[in-house]
């Protein structure tokens, strides 16, 4: 690999001492690099996107698994791999560390790596059960890790159609249902009580928040198959409020009679891995470290 792009989160490198020591260690060696931030919706709703240059072969994503998601948004449709930091936390999704940040730039250099292909998902909505579509050409109607909806600040509980290729799964009352890949079934949906997936698997999982009921449970359906929420009215004479989020990034207002169609994307995430660890042996070693942060 000749050409890179550096992508930091601004929060985990405030002087940007890592991103400096990245960037000097790439030219020193002889090879292209240049920087981008992240694309970001100001407040007036406004997506304002990063620039990616031509022929770029990797992106090097500083910070945790959040900016790791969000660059892979950024770069779904470029086909770039991802080599993550960890300036976070756990880093579920960050190949090393920042004091292996050299032996992995060799490692690079040598095209010593191998890929990691990792499934997004989509959604669409309809308002209203019409066939108008949006979110199809943003960033945000596409998700790495889940899409989420869950009901609205302190609103009651909602209630939510869930149908597999057009065939009534439940019609599920409780805070809200969220749809994982399997790169995200070690977030929110690990929280919720779903299953842990392995990330080669070419499958959705659906899991229910806060069922008011002891039955639902979280449902594992193939790729190919699309799931559709539809938003039903949890009282006769109030309007249903509930949210939209696509890997935690734009919120999208959703009520009553409204659709979300959701399916595998087109588009995947590429990461680059350099190490033989299995990933039996990272999970175990990520749920440690969870643990061992939360006793501290």
């Amino acid at each position: 690999m000749d050409r890179f792009l550096v992508i930091t989160n601004k929060e985990k490198d405030k002087d940007y001492k890592v991103t400096n020591k990245i960037a000097d260690y790439i030219r020193n060696a002889g090879k292209e690099v240049t920087f981008s931030g992240l694309s970001q919706w100001d407040k007036k709703g406004m997506l304002h996107t990063m620039t990616i240059p031509e022929n770029i072969e990797c992106a090097i994503v500083l910070g945790g698994d959040g900016t790791i998601i969000q660059a892979a948004n950024d770069l779904m449709s470029f086909d770039i791999p991802i080599l993550g930091v960890n300036l976070g936390t756990v880093g579920f999704l960050a190949e090393i560390e920042e004091n292996h940040v050299e032996e992995a730039l060799n490692s690079l250099f040598e095209d010593k790596y191998r890929l990691e292909t990792r499934m997004m998902i989509e959604g669409d909505i309809h308002y209203g059960r019409e066939p108008q579509t949006v979110l199809t050409t943003s960033p945000n109607g596409y998700s790495l890790n889940d899409i989420v909806i869950a009901r609205k600040g302190f609103s009651r509980i909602v209630s939510l159609g869930i149908y597999v290729n057009d065939e009534l799964v439940d019609n599920f009352r409780g805070d809200g249902v969220i749809i994982s890949t399997p790169t995200g079934s070690t977030a929110y949906n690990l929280s919720a009580g779903g299953p842990v997936i392995m990330p080669k698997a070419s499958v959705m999982v659906i899991t229910p928040i806060c069922p008011h009921s002891i039955s639902p449970r979280s449902i594992v359906v193939p790729a190919e198959d699309t799931i559709k929420v539809v938003v039903g009215k949890s009282k006769k004479s109030q309007q249903t409020e509930v949210i939209a989020t696509f890997d935690g990034n734009k919120v999208i207002d959703l009520g009553t009679e409204d659709v979300i169609l959701i399916k595998k994307a087109v588009h995947d995430t590429k990461l680059i891995r350099l190490h033989q660890k299995g990933i039996y042996e990272i999970l175990r070693s990520k749920l440690i470290k969870c643990e061992d942060d939360a006793d501290q």
